[in-house]
């Protein structure tokens, strides 16, 4: 369980670094085919951009380093949450496709939680 776990962490760190580095770095590149994307200001945007890179260091740092594991925790709490929020935004913009995606992805953030937290303990 504990492998699975890892390899669950390492790559939700990917696919949320991946995003966050989009609303940051590339936000009037990608945002222009995204109605979505007006649903919240460029700095809203941002903000979760950087939550989200925030979020992927604390995946995978503390717990491989055995240096407040709790954080990791955290940090997939955190995301969770904004993928639900998402999937809120994508369901007013009848956006399908993004839609299904935050949702699987916020369930693979849950799962990381009760994993850490239940199934292979981290603390």
């Amino acid at each position: 369980m504990n492998i699975l776990l890892w390899v669950l962490q390492v790559l939700a760190a990917l696919l949320y670094g991946s995003s966050g580095v989009m609303k940051v770095f590339m936000f009037d590149k990608v945002s222009q085919d995204v109605p979505s994307f007006g649903a919240l200001p460029r700095k809203a945007w941002m903000t979760l951009g950087i939550l989200e890179l925030v979020c992927t260091f604390g995946l995978i740092v503390p717990a491989a380093f055995h240096w407040q594991p709790p954080l990791t925790i955290l940090a997939a709490t955190v995301l969770a949450v904004e993928s639900l929020v998402f999937v809120g935004v994508h369901v007013k913009y009848r956006e399908v496709s993004p839609m299904i995606l935050s949702g699987v992805l916020g369930l693979l953030m849950a799962f990381i939680v009760y994993g850490r937290m239940v199934l292979q303990p981290i603390f």
